[in-house]
């Protein structure tokens, strides 16, 4: 008998995603439906089971925000009968409706900080969705403790800040069940999105890494979905992230997203860099934005830190004085300099080495002893574990430790406040702190030093932290491994693991003159009061606008079981080829132009015996032997191989090395169809390619008579297409003047001829057999690359100059679904093959030859 946790990865294997611990619930209508039509059971993933096909019903566009958490808050009524619920007002998700169109409505889902029993959670869900436009999302209590302290807190969270879990005690090794719980909570956020959404008309924001599978989700059911994510946590380098036993599932639902927002540069660079390191993907930077090529979509990577709530902020200000007693603060600390530390009680915070640091201050500098005092804020943790309790316990014995070392009558060096502060409190302790200290060893963002900055400028003239009418001025310690250390270029940078540079700009800090704090000081204001969250919010939506542009104009397939599947988009007019239609059309014809590649086309590219098979030869052979065909293999290989191979079909032409060797037949002479036959060039361009090969392991150069290649694919990859493009700029310089053409392809950089290539070969062909009388009105082009997409433009621009006539069956068609100038496709070599041997079988023996008897056409 099969365990349960086995049957659960049975179920995750084929995309069945079970919700575990939680009972089947009844069929049921949802409470907000505005998708017309039969409604099927949503609480069932069907690949296949939703297009986006339904006509709309909303007036306007709508859009839905999705976290892990609502932004309401949640308190049981004094009687003990309901709940009553408040917005919470220091949610981003509140705040940055802000940079929304003001016209637009705004629908939230995510889970609540409450336990709701499951009697009342009907009622609640209304209560919600009435008054608060929110969709609350309940997790079962065995799979919340799962997902959220156990596969986000325990895995995703340390690995994002690069700990790495080298034992049992430190990091937890991986557990198989709490991903499969991870799985589940994201499965439960999709149903409650897809009971409210109106997949033609809605906008969905997902935030953060609690939900990092649920773009997959919804992509399964509405193919063509507008939709974007953003990650609020560092992303790893690829080095880190791999070590993750489910990193290709979580990357490949991260690119069913339309937009991916980080906050700095360097999390979008590790995030490209694991795309193309895991995924093979592609990516380029076009009029400044960055995409990512994903099966015909192009997946847009937004850079673009979160800001403060500008309006907030301020009204917070107003109060901080009245609440918290500012002029008792600063009697408090009076003739001290307050250096002032927030953070959460996270091991990645570096209390501790700011601890140190403040301590290996005062012994450097024995004129602050006395002087200067480190105000540390410890808010509460939101994890926990035996690393948090270690930290715990260090961080107490520091401040005893160094208050007993320092401390005088009347004076503590250290004040730990290790308890919930609100938000007027800590504004009341940043207008008396003449400069904020922020040593974490790994953040996402950490916007206190913004607080700050808005804090200080907030600060009226009688308040004035130094003199009665002063200046405004603050001062800024920041680790460079936090978010938003990039944008605060007037802070002092240090690296928080070496105490004594901290210790140093410590001093640096507080010691500078007034004038030089206040020029830092309006240089941050004047950025942080620009970039708040509402242009933050404003940004990435206009960004998903342009993303999304031509969704619906797109033909959309979804492809793949459980975490392999992806949406395919293409042109409307491509499709698949149908065998019966294309035999059909063979049928009527009388002189057939057949062009086939050979590398990935007829022959599988991983394949490593490149040498054609018996049934090829016999498809080839017969296709070939039909005197109304002309039939071609034009390849990049060299014309002695290409020759060898099909020796036995005396009837094909063969076109080598993308047409600059070329024969009609076996029986006739190879033709040189370049204009040059001079190769001087390559006393040139070898000793370029030798120098890259020589220092990029896993390349290789490939020589051929007409052309010289350099192949990267076993490379590094990041490297290698670096060292790509170098040598590119380098040939391209080296070979201005000389009769050829320097070009890159997939993994390769090719040099050849001027003139040559396989659209010129096509065009040969079409040409000749006009000429000869027998103009083609059956054409079949196959290829799968780069290379033959220049035989598929030169098949529709030969119809408009009248080498083809208009009336000519023209089957253009690619291997593998994605994007090209051909209009059918088909999905590998097999297939190839199987409608290759369909056209064979059709022929009329009787207009076959004797392949002895003629040569060409």
């Amino acid at each position: 008998m099969m365990s349960r946790s086995y049957t659960n990865l049975l179920d995750l294997a084929s995309g069945n995603f079970p919700a575990m611990g939680q009972p089947r619930e009844k069929k049921r209508l949802p409470r907000v439906m505005t998708v017309p039509g039969v409604i099927s059971e949503l609480d069932d993933d069907q690949a296949n089971s939703v297009t986006s096909d339904a006509p709309s019903s909303a007036i306007q566009d709508r859009i839905i925000i999705v976290a892990n958490q609502l932004p309401v808050k949640a308190k049981r009524r004094p009687d003990n009968k309901g709940w009553s619920f408040s917005w919470d007002d220091d949610s981003l998700l509140l705040q940055l409706k802000d940079g929304l169109p003001e016209e637009m409505e705004v629908l939230y889902v995510g889970s609540l900080k409450v336990d709701v029993d499951p009697v009342e959670q009907d009622d609640v869900s209304q209560l919600l969705l009435d008054k608060f436009k929110c969709v609350p999302a309940f997790l079962p209590s065995d799979i919340l403790t799962k997902f959220y302290h156990g596969f986000c807190k325990q895995h995703l969270w340390p690995l994002f800040h690069y700990m790495l879990p080298f034992s049992a005690s430190h990091g937890g090794r991986f557990d198989r069940s709490l991903w499969e719980a991870y799985v589940a909570a994201n499965k439960i956020f999709s149903q409650r999105v897809i009971e409210v959404i109106n997949p033609e008309d809605d906008y969905v924001w997902i935030h953060d890494y609690h939900l990092m599978v649920l773009p997959t989700f919804l992509r399964r059911r509405f193919n063509r979905l507008r939709m974007g994510f953003f990650l609020h946590s560092p992303f790893p380098s690829s080095e880190i992230y791999r070590t993750l036993p489910v990193r290709e599932e979580i990357m490949k639902a991260l690119l069913n997203s339309d937009l991916i927002g980080f906050h700095t540069y360097d999390y979008a660079r590790h995030f490209l860099s694991c795309c193309s390191r895991m995924l093979g993907l592609e990516y380029q930077s076009k009029r400044g934005y960055i995409g990512v090529e994903y099966y015909g979509r192009t997946i847009g990577i937004k850079i673009m830190p979160v800001g403060i709530h500008m309006g907030q902020i301020k009204s917070v200000l107003s109060l901080a004085d009245k609440e918290w007693r500012v002029a008792e603060l600063k009697q408090q600390f009076e003739g001290k300099t307050v250096l002032l530390g927030v953070d959460d009680m996270d091991v990645f915070k570096g209390i501790d080495l700011k601890l140190l640091a403040m301590e290996q201050m005062l012994k450097q500098h024995p004129k602050w002893q006395g002087r200067a005092v480190l105000v540390q804020i410890a808010n509460p943790s939101r994890g926990r574990g035996k690393d948090l309790e270690d930290i715990q316990a260090e961080i107490q014995a520091s401040c005893k430790r160094i208050n007993e070392t320092f401390g005088q009558p009347g004076y503590e060096p250290i004040v730990l406040i290790d308890r919930p502060v609100s938000l007027c409190e800590r504004f009341a302790y940043y207008t008396i702190a003449e400069c904020v200290v922020v040593t974490a060893v790994r953040d996402g963002m950490n916007l206190t030093p913004y607080e700050y900055i808005v804090g200080r400028q907030g600060v009226s003239e009688s308040e004035s932290s130094s003199e009665s009418s002063g200046p405004k001025k603050s001062m800024l310690v920041v680790s460079e491994f936090i978010g938003c250390s990039p944008s605060l270029s007037g802070a002092i940078r240090v690296n928080p693991w070496n105490t004594e540079s901290t210790a140093e700009a410590m001093n640096e800090a507080i010691s500078m003159s007034d004038a030089e704090k206040q020029l830092r000081h309006e240089k941050h204001y004047r950025y942080v009061s620009s970039h708040d969250v509402a242009f933050w919010s404003r940004s990435f939506f206009q960004d998903l606008e342009r993303t999304c542009k031509y969704h619906f104009r797109r033909r959309c397939w979804g492809i793949g079981l459980s975490f392999g599947f992806r949406v395919v988009a293409l042109d409307p007019n491509f499709r698949k080829l149908s065998i019966d239609h294309i035999v059909s059309m063979y049928l009527r014809s009388k002189n057939r132009a057949i062009l086939l590649d050979y590398d990935g086309t007829v022959m599988p590219q991983t394949s490593h015996n490149k040498t054609p098979s018996a049934e090829v030869i016999s498809i080839i052979n017969a296709l070939s032997g039909d005197t109304k065909n002309t039939v071609f293999v034009v390849s990049g290989r060299g014309r002695e191989s290409l020759g060898k191979w099909f020796s036995p079909c005396k009837k094909l032409g063969i076109a080598a090395e993308h047409g600059f060797f070329m024969r009609w037949s076996a029986n006739d002479e190879w033709e040189l169809c370049g204009q040059n036959s001079e190769f001087g060039w390559k006393q040139i361009a070898e000793p370029v390619m030798k120098l890259y090969t020589e220092s990029t392991d896993g390349s290789s150069i490939e020589t051929k008579e007409s052309a010289l290649v350099w192949h990267h694919r076993d490379a590094d990859p990041g490297f290698g297409s670096s060292q790509a493009k170098e040598m590119l700029d380098h040939l391209e310089s080296v070979l201005a003047n000389e009769p050829v053409a320097v070009k890159s392809g997939q993994f390769i950089v090719e040099v050849k001829p001027q003139g040559v290539s396989k659209g010129m070969v096509a065009e040969k062909i079409f040409t000749t057999m006009s000429e000869k009388g027998k103009q083609a009105d059956f054409v079949l082009c196959i290829g799968d690359d780069r290379s033959d997409e220049e035989m598929f433009e030169i098949i529709s621009n030969a119809i408009s100059s009248g080498i083809l006539s208009s009336s000519t069956s023209v089957f253009a068609c690619t291997v593998g679904q994605k994007p090209s100038k051909a209009r059918y496709y088909l999905d590998d070599p097999a297939e190839v093959l199987n409608m290759l041997e369909a056209l064979a079988e059709a022929s009329d023996p009787e207009s076959f030859t004797d392949t002895e008897s003629e040569g060409s056409l």
